[in-house]
């Protein structure tokens, strides 16, 4: 379903342009990548999941990615001709299911993990030559995270079915996209791999938790499929 309203979104930006891609486009928005800064903001879609290093070998943890939601601002400084900082403060909700196979009771054996993120990248912007009205670029910087679901102050733990993790979490983050100008706006889609540098997980109480006892490091990593609107 995602897809098709993405090919469908795009046919349609297409068509009413009457030809934005062919051999003599009309130019949109002629002199837009000449301001200094301009602002815009994003919806899109995430699909986290956990990598798991572990302290002895044993059974990996498996781990479930869902859909999640996306939505934020974009502020962006243009720096030269072809390169812009960017700042693009975000809400992201997920969530992961972990299953340990080592556990036999069926309750203990699933956590649901669900992840409230209000990120803070900052990112520098590699834009291409434009093209008419298509102009793709690379993106890729640092960001933070705070985690509004990390549980990190509850002293329970998953002995008492709560599964915690660190509040805030570094980033890296490295994607491309597209700057697509339209008669009254530019729409840039891009796609962003994001992977966190740091532990994520608190461990449990009681050493030798079946749940955090054999994890080393439990850190982050998925895409952001965003659609901007500046």
């Amino acid at each position: 379903m995602k897809k098709l309203v993405i090919v469908l979104l795009f046919s349609q930006i297409a068509a009413a342009q009457g030809g934005m891609f062919g051999k003599d486009p009309i130019i949109n928005k002629e002199n837009w990548n000449k301001q200094r800064v301009h602002w815009g903001y994003f919806l899109g879609f995430n699909s986290l999941d956990f990598k798991f290093d572990y302290l002895t070998v044993a059974e990996d943890i498996q781990v479930e990615s869902t859909t999640g939601f996306n939505v934020g601002l974009v502020g962006n400084l243009r720096l030269t001709e072809y390169f812009d900082l960017r700042f693009e403060p975000g809400l992201y909700i997920t969530q992961r299911n972990l299953t340990y196979p080592a556990i036999s009771d069926a309750n203990d054996r699933l956590r649901e993990v669900k992840s409230t993120y209000i990120f803070f990248p900052l990112l520098l912007k590699y834009s291409a030559l434009r093209a008419g009205n298509v102009r793709p670029y690379l993106v890729g910087g640092v960001s933070s995270a705070l985690n509004l679901g990390s549980n990190y102050n509850i002293q329970d733990d998953n002995y008492n079915d709560r599964f915690r993790m660190n509040q805030w979490t570094n980033f890296y983050e490295l994607g491309f996209g597209v700057d697509i100008y339209l008669e009254y706006f530019v729409f840039s889609p891009s796609i962003r791999g994001v992977f966190s540098r740091n532990d994520e997980l608190i461990r449990d109480n009681t050493p030798g938790s079946p749940w955090t006892g054999n994890v080393q490091a439990m850190k982050t990593r998925g895409l952001f499929v965003n659609f901007t609107f500046h």
